[in-house]
């Protein structure tokens, strides 16, 4: 039996995931959140923070920057100087935060975690947007229509890498494909990798963006945190890599007066994380990819026999990372899908929301058992004759 196999009762917590269906029967498997508790290591660096007994305002100390360091160095081969790191209080302020600071037009690719599209409109930068194109369950680049949408104006890419919600990891060919493009078009690529400790497929390997190349690095803002891996993202903690030195400047001063100082707690967690949980990630990887072929399975065998029969059909691509499933509900001809998956007691994220309607993202983040009841609402959900 897997440590990841206990449930942990979340419904009457402060949980924003499970709150959401407060007083309903319905699965919450939504917000990418995991119904895991975090790894030993990590609750033991909070206690013994917490013994101290005060909580200033605090920042990185040498041993925290240290793990982080030698993290990236460790999994990615990315060796990165101290000064290059900005501490920021989570991803999605990062994401705002580079709309901010580099002016002109904003460019990405749909579908894509909802943040992307918010982002340059509370920056009052316009967005331009390519789709992503899918041959035969594949999820690839289209560089032609990267190419249409891109404008004279633009001056930043934002970035999905490994990629929410369609579960990419995008290899070097690929990156190297996206470097040459911000290179021949003058582009910012703001690199969002916080799922880059999710890879589920053995034989792939995040790569990021910055370690392509000196001049990937120099065009490069890469966003990371401990949050998805470790499941800490209540703790409020991540970090900007930014190599060159004007444009960390420029973000930095995106930040003046509207960017908190990070929780103390989560920068502990952190350290705990990145140092000394290698084992625990390695447990967790391994339930990941047992959850998300279970998954594939049952999507492509009979479990959906009333939805085939009637000539309808649901589609997943294979997850090569994160524990997030991008499921194709389209031949299913319904109206509101999200709303149709909540009335047969299962809460899943509406792909409207990340730029593709008919779609619906599985957070397969949870004991099996949960998964093996979100599977029979499921079917049942797709039984529409």
């Amino acid at each position: 039996m897997s440590i990841f196999d206990t449930p942990i009762d979340r419904r009457h917590s402060d949980s924003i995931k499970w709150s959401k269906y407060a007083g309903r029967d319905i699965l919450p498997l939504w917000v990418a959140d995991m119904d895991f508790a975090a790894p030993p290591a990590v609750l033991d660096a909070l206690q013994q923070r917490i013994a101290h007994g005060v909580f200033g305002y605090g920042g990185a100390w040498p041993s925290l920057t240290e793990s982080v360091l030698t993290h990236l160095e460790t999994e990615y081969s990315w060796s990165i100087e101290a000064e290059w790191i900005v501490w920021l209080p989570g991803l999605v302020s990062g994401l705002n935060i580079a709309c901010r600071a580099v002016d002109g037009e904003v460019l990405t690719a749909t579908p894509i975690y909802p943040p992307f599209l918010s982002a340059p409109h509370f920056s009052g930068r316009r967005l331009n947007r390519a789709e992503l194109a899918c041959s035969d369950g594949h999820w690839h680049w289209d560089k032609i229509a990267l190419k249409n949408a891109l404008t004279a104006a633009t001056r930043l890419f934002l970035l999905c890498h490994p990629h929410n919600p369609v579960g990419r990891c995008w290899n070097r060919a690929e990156l190297l494909d996206l470097a040459s493009f911000a290179e021949e078009n003058d582009l910012i690529v703001c690199s969002d990798e916080i799922h880059c400790g999710l890879i589920l497929d053995a034989d792939k390997r995040h790569i990021p963006f910055a370690s392509l190349s000196p001049e990937a690095a120099k065009r490069s803002i890469t966003l990371m945190a401990p949050s998805k891996t470790y499941n800490i993202p209540g703790l409020g903690c991540a970090f900007a890599v930014i190599p060159d030195a004007g444009l960390r400047r420029r973000f930095q001063q995106a930040m003046n007066g509207i960017v908190p100082h990070v929780n103390v707690l989560g920068l502990a967690a952190c350290e705990a994380a990145y140092r000394d949980c290698t084992e625990w990630r390695r447990e967790l990887l391994a339930y990941l990819a047992g959850n998300r072929d279970r998954l594939t399975a049952a999507t492509q065998g009979d479990f959906l026999r009333g939805a085939v029969n009637a000539g309808k059909r649901v589609k997943m691509s294979h997850v090569e990372a994160t524990y997030l499933a991008w499921i194709d509900v389209r031949q299913l001809g319904l109206a509101q899908p999200a709303a149709h998956f909540e009335a047969h007691g299962l809460g899943l994220s509406d792909g409207a929301d990340f730029g593709a309607p008919g779609w619906l993202r599985l957070n397969f983040g949870c004991p099996r058992s949960t998964l093996e009841e979100a599977l029979k609402r499921f079917s049942k959900a797709c039984q529409i004759r």
